[in-house]
């Protein structure tokens, strides 16, 4: 294979590990924002429950 061949093959390679790496960052990202508002939900169940259990009325 000619060498600007591979180059060229190279950078694009690498083009693509970049753009897989971007991904994964914003999988990561949109992962830990789930699981902040899973942490959000179930705080406000909570807080609901408690305030039908003391028979708070909710406005």
């Amino acid at each position: 294979m000619h060498k600007s061949v591979a180059f060229l093959i190279s950078a694009d390679a690498l083009a693509l590990l970049a753009d897989a790496l971007a991904l994964l960052a914003n999988a990561l990202a949109l992962s830990a924002d789930a699981l902040a508002l899973q942490g959000i939900a179930k705080f406000n169940w909570l807080r609901i429950d408690q305030m039908l259990y003391l028979g708070i009325r909710i406005k």
